[in-house]
């Protein structure tokens, strides 16, 4: 059995942090190790951390990119294979590093993704988005390099290879597996390893977090760009579907607003970045990174056969 690390990203997560390191450690199979990449909380996120059996690598704010906080992470830890997970994820099932790791008996294999789902209750675009990102069926041999750095596991003699490439505004984890993929190697998706992921960002934060990761598929494939027309007509299309979802479930009240405004930031967010010309400063890279304070049917959340043992996160651990 391969040994694994589980490696975190965070910045500011008190309000999740706890939950993610106790559900960690409620796993079937714990990880050996687990260093959590603080890029500058100002809160609690550390005291909590700290809490646990972990080690704390630390980067400068001014220094951060996604790929830069993973590489470091890999530097840190030493397990054969990298669990990465967002502060703001926690698994749904003790079963969760034990299905996300189990592919990487394939040899060949670089990576794994788990599937992804909003809380209860969350946002309804969100979770159409994320039914059609991560669907309930898994893929062992995934024909394409979607995958999402939130819930993912790497194989670290592949990273050894190519670390992520510190850069990109975003989509550092669809650009490793592409290049991953171009060497040979192949990339599973794993419904069965699912986590709920915590996005509780207003109008200009999801705006920010599409036009980031726009501006880094344009560089990923040269050849993509969304015009105004296009974004308009994407957004129309959308929040269509998304009222209908909502009056089919019933929900429309309690998103009747929320589903214009969470589309239109989506498109308008990707319209920007694609639109973006020359270099990214290092003011838009703090931007995009610290903003400021100031089929796709959701009815079941596409339920997949369990394959664990649901983690009790009551009451919940700050």
């Amino acid at each position: 059995m391969q040994s694994a690390s589980l490696i975190i990203r965070c910045f500011n997560e008190e309000a999740h942090i706890g939950r993610l390191l106790k559900g960690a450690l409620s796993q079937t199979r714990p990880p050996e190790e687990i260093v959590v990449v603080d890029s500058g909380s100002t809160d609690e996120t550390l005291s909590i951390a700290s809490k646990f059996d972990v080690r704390i690598a630390s980067i400068a704010p001014e220094l951060f990119s996604f790929g830069h906080a993973l590489n470091v992470g890999m530097a840190a830890s030493t397990a054969e294979i990298a669990i990465f997970a967002s502060a703001h994820v926690y698994p749904v099932y003790d079963s969760w590093i034990e299905e996300l790791v189990a592919p990487f008996a394939d040899e060949r294999l670089a990576l794994t993704y788990g599937r992804q789902q909003t809380p209860p209750g969350g946002r309804l675009s969100e979770q159409r988005l994320l039914s059609q990102w991560f669907p309930a069926q898994s893929a062992r041999r995934q024909r394409h390099p979607f995958c999402n750095n939130a819930n993912a596991a790497i194989r670290r003699s592949v990273w050894e290879q190519r670390p992520y490439d510190e850069q990109l505004t975003g989509l550092e984890d669809l650009d490793w597996a592409k290049q991953a993929m171009e060497s040979g190697y192949s990339i599973a998706y794993v419904a069965e390893a699912p986590v709920i992921h915590v996005h509780d960002e207003r109008f200009m934060q999801i705006v920010n977090r599409y036009r980031r990761e726009a501006i880094a598929h344009k560089e990923i494939y040269n050849d993509q760009e969304m015009g105004m027309a296009t974004a308009a007509r994407l957004a129309t299309i959308n929040i269509l579907g998304d009222y209908r979802e909502a009056l089919r479930t019933r929900r429309c009240r309690e998103n009747v607003l929320d589903i214009p405004r969470f589309r239109i930031a989506q498109f308008l967010g990707s319209y920007r970045g694609f639109a973006q010309s020359g270099p990214v400063t290092d003011v838009l890279r703090r931007r995009f990174y610290y903003p400021s304070s100031g089929n796709t049917s959701v009815s079941s959340n596409h339920r997949v056969s369990e394959a664990g043992r649901k983690i009790d996160y009551d009451p919940p651990l700050s």
